[in-house]
């Protein structure tokens, strides 16, 4: 800092030295304050001051300030934002202190996450430093974005595995469960802003039901593939008969064995016509439950086809929408409300 004290000025004729070092509790010097500072400490970078013979002083301080800021965290982590820095004298009346800034520089303001990319000096009656800072996106991306976009286009290809193979109901509840855990781990490094709060729970409130349902509709098509309905406890109905698929093949297996019997058995005559007719209605009702068989797996892959559709349209809409709120406006804080 540099002011003039009238009080410390000498001429020529009294004195032949131009400058004079003088400790600092020995003169007076102007007591700085922050408006919007929670915690300040002023420290002298060094005891003596240096006088020149017009009354002009140099004077250099330390200040170690913690600000009240409130940072925009919704497009977290892609944050670029402002914080004021009000120094200012003891008292802001006309008989007070009126700061004039000099030249105003940043130095090491790339150290850590957050990065200080300006410093400029804003106000016209009130004078602050605007401090604009960023956040790199890089650690934030690898460890909390990423897991949940490659996790969400899993659970979109798992839709090639085979429904009646009983391999991809387990496999989603797998990615359920390793979704969850991952919330539970990473979670706690999301930070808070209050009403500004990180989109990224939002996005992680919308992969976890997606998830759910698609274990849900994965479920659904499996029954719908094995029994032709979705409703639990009704029996299957083949061309009108009330029989369900397990009875039909004790009945079938019933048949098999008395065909065979019959054939085989001396003591059981049949005519040669009958023990065809039988064999023809046995291998008629495999017939029509290989068909039936075939006709629900091929109901249940085009329902199934739908729902991938439904879900990949959702997915590329979710994203191009998450693009677009990422780049607009929707939540601002005032931080000049001191």
């Amino acid at each position: 800092m540099e002011w003039k004290d009238p009080d410390l000025a000498w001429t020529d004729p009294q004195y032949k030295f131009k400058e004079l070092i003088l400790p600092s509790e020995k003169i007076w010097t102007p007591n700085l304050t922050v408006d919007n500072a929670i915690y300040t400490v002023v420290k002298p970078v060094s005891k003596d001051i240096l006088v020149r013979s017009d009354g002009t002083v140099n004077y250099a301080v330390a200040m170690y300030i913690t600000v009240v800021c409130g940072i925009n965290l919704f497009t977290y982590p892609f944050v670029t934002d402002s914080c004021p820095v009000a120094i200012n004298g003891w008292n802001q009346s006309s008989c007070g202190l009126n700061l004039q800034y000099g030249s105003i520089r940043s130095v090491g303001g790339n150290r850590g996450e957050w990065k200080t990319l300006a410093v400029t000096l804003q106000g016209k009656k009130r004078n602050y430093l605007q401090v604009t800072l960023s956040i790199n996106p890089f650690n934030a991306m690898v460890s909390l974005v990423l897991p949940s976009a490659l996790i969400m286009v899993v659970d979109l290809v798992s839709f090639a595995l085979p429904l009646d193979g009983g391999e991809r109901n387990p496999f989603k509840i797998k990615l359920v469960f390793s979704f969850t855990m991952f919330l539970m781990l990473l979670c706690k490094q999301l930070p808070d802003s209050g009403t500004c709060s990180p989109l990224l729970y939002y996005h992680y409130c919308f992969c976890l039901i997606v998830l759910v349902l698609s274990v849900l509709t994965s479920m659904v098509m499996t029954r719908l593939a094995k029994n032709g309905h979705i409703w639990p406890g009704q029996p299957q109905k083949l061309h009108g008969s009330s029989n369900s698929d397990t009875q039909e093949d004790d009945v079938c297996q019933k048949k098999a064995i008395d065909l065979s019997g019959g054939i085989t058995s001396s003591a059981k005559p049949a005519t040669k016509e009958a023990s065809i007719q039988s064999i023809s209605s046995f291998l008629e009702n495999m017939d029509k439950e290989a068909r039936e068989k075939k006709r629900r797996q091929n109901y249940a892959n085009f329902w199934d086809r739908i729902c991938f559709w439904t879900y990949l349209i959702v997915d590329i809409i979710y994203s191009l929408s998450i693009i677009g709120i990422t780049r607009a406006q929707f939540c601002k804080i005032n931080n000049l409300e001191f």
